[in-house]
């Protein structure tokens, strides 16, 4: 893919974003999948799109695409970030736990991972 390609699918995906924060979460998913059909790898649209599904209720198949927006970016905070969260929404709280301590790994000292770190110390 050349680098003009990657650019229009990123600005498609921002497109996608927009719509999805504005509740559009139908033509936001249509987005996502057809980004994803061009470049499955493309950790931006397998964030936006577990998040859409996260927001439809469709929890297993968001928490498969966060996952692979991880694996994607291995290094990317918001995807472990978002990961983690939505692991403990589902009640995952150790999965929860080492998603919230690789975010801390990658940028150390993250407010909203220490604090939902110390929520599950607090509960122990």
């Amino acid at each position: 893919m050349s680098a003009g390609e990657a650019d229009k699918l990123d600005e498609r995906c921002e497109r996608a974003m927009e719509l999805k924060n504005q509740g559009q979460y139908d033509e936001a998913l249509a987005e996502f999948e057809d980004i994803l059909a061009c470049s499955p790898d493309h950790a931006q649209a397998r964030l936006g799109k577990g998040l859409v599904l996260c927001f439809v209720g469709r929890f297993e198949e968001s928490l498969e695409e966060l996952r692979r927006a991880a694996e994607c970016a291995p290094d990317w905070v918001d995807a472990h970030l978002n990961l983690a969260k939505t692991y403990a929404m589902m009640g995952m709280y150790e999965e929860a736990k080492v998603e919230f301590n690789r975010v801390l790994e990658l940028q150390p000292g993250h407010p909203e991972a220490k604090k939902q770190l110390n929520y599950f110390r607090d509960m122990a």
